[in-house]
């Protein structure tokens, strides 16, 4: 008697995804690579090639060979790579050049990573080796580990190689990563969004070979340099705004108060008018740069959510739009009364000069301008807090 039951698909484990660009000579030996991992690994899988504007035939190339062609205008690794990512079916999904510099017959070792419970992991070229002119010496030896140091520094996240392009990750790790930027540095954001997510990252030896386009890479130094250095500086605003605003405001405080009362004499030096006028100028410039800081992080907490028990997250527990106004208001007047308190002296003096006031007066001015920006920085800031 003949079954009339639906025989289902396999549901897919695992998605290959490549971005292309001009990879007809080397996607055949990939896609050839990724169908064989498949088979040792036993598990469904598909091929997912996102291209980018190819004109030498990959689309078609890819296709044949029973890749899913993914189609993406915008130009850049990030987007193609999105574009791919999008459409992966897989509840984990792997990602590597199209160009064979990494071998994708070691799809197997990304997998049993993420089936040991790790959300995503990174390849690392250092631990695999580096074939002789897989890479440029450049790129070696100062930009690789400097970049990945610096991001070690900033975001304390122990990765050893930042910009591996073979990795893996699980779907529902994408939908956390809230990823979206379009050019190299989407290397860089998944690792930095992965950490501010609270993913589990590892790492697993990978061996990076020479690319077999036979044509120059799309990859440019110092342009892919900056964009990856850009994006770990901005996404850092305790390091980008709030250390160097605490420096500056600790440096023009102490000055204000030495010299609030006029000239003294500091270690065998005169310290005059010249040193107000500094210490004032840090001041001004440590509370407005703690301002950005402070703003940054609000406007940065959908992407990385501000501790509790930060310092910040402590000052915006308490924070109000009216108790800023109060305090900005207070120290606006607090400054514009003793500048009046100045100004009826001068005119009881029948506008003599008065020398010994000069010092006063650079504080006045200085508390009175910390006060108005407060109160026009406290509604910005709850507009960013109403925004997140």
């Amino acid at each position: 008697m003949a079954s009339n039951a639906v025989v289902l698909p396999p549901e897919i484990a695992v998605s290959a995804v490549m971005p292309c660009l001009n990879e007809a000579r080397t996607l055949p030996l990939c896609i050839a690579k990724i169908k064989q991992a498949f088979t040792e690994l036993g598990i469904p899988g598909e091929i997912v090639v996102a291209d980018n504007g190819s004109t030498d035939g990959s689309r078609e190339i890819a296709a044949g060979l029973g890749a899913r062609v993914v189609l993406e205008r915008r130009q850049g690794y990030g987007s193609a790579l999105l574009a791919g990512i999008s459409q992966c079916k897989g509840q984990t999904i792997v990602m590597a050049d199209a160009d064979d510099s990494y071998d994708w017959a070691t799809l197997g070792d990304f997998v049993r990573k993420i089936d040991e419970g790790y959300d995503l992991v990174m390849g690392n070229r250092f631990l695999g080796g580096i074939e002789p002119g897989a890479m440029p010496h450049l790129h070696r030896y100062l930009g690789n580990p400097v970049l990945s140091a610096i991001a070690r520094c900033l975001y304390k996240i122990p990765i050893g190689d930042f910009h591996c392009g073979m990795r893996a990750f699980t779907r529902s790790a994408a939908d956390r990563m809230l990823l979206r930027t379009p050019g190299m540095e989407f290397a860089t954001e998944m690792v930095i969004n992965a950490a501010q997510a609270g993913l589990r990252i590892a790492e697993t030896p990978t061996r990076l070979y020479p690319d077999k386009r036979g044509r120059p890479p799309h990859l440019r130094s110092f342009r892919d340099g900056w964009r990856h250095l850009r994006f770990m500086i901005t996404y850092a605003p305790d390091a980008l705004y709030l250390v160097p605003s605490l420096f500056m405001l600790g440096v023009g405080f102490v000055g204000m108060a030495l010299l609030s009362s006029g000239p003294t004499d500091i270690a065998g030096f005169h310290v005059g008018i010249h040193f107000l006028a500094l210490s004032s100028l840090l001041t001004l410039l440590g509370a407005n740069v703690a301002g950005f800081g402070i703003l940054a992080k609000a406007l940065n907490a959908s992407r990385c959510a501000i501790s509790p028990q930060s310092a910040v997250g402590r000052l915006l527990r308490i924070f109000t739009l009216e108790r800023g106004l109060l305090a900005g208001l207070t120290l606006a007047a607090g400054g514009l009364a003793v500048n009046g308190a100045i100004l009826a002296q001068w005119l009881a003096r029948e506008r003599g000069d008065m020398p010994e006031t000069v010092h006063l007066a650079f504080v006045a001015a200085t508390v009175l301008v910390l006060g108005i920006n407060l109160a026009f920085g406290s509604f910005l800031l709850y507009m960013a807090q109403e925004h997140e």
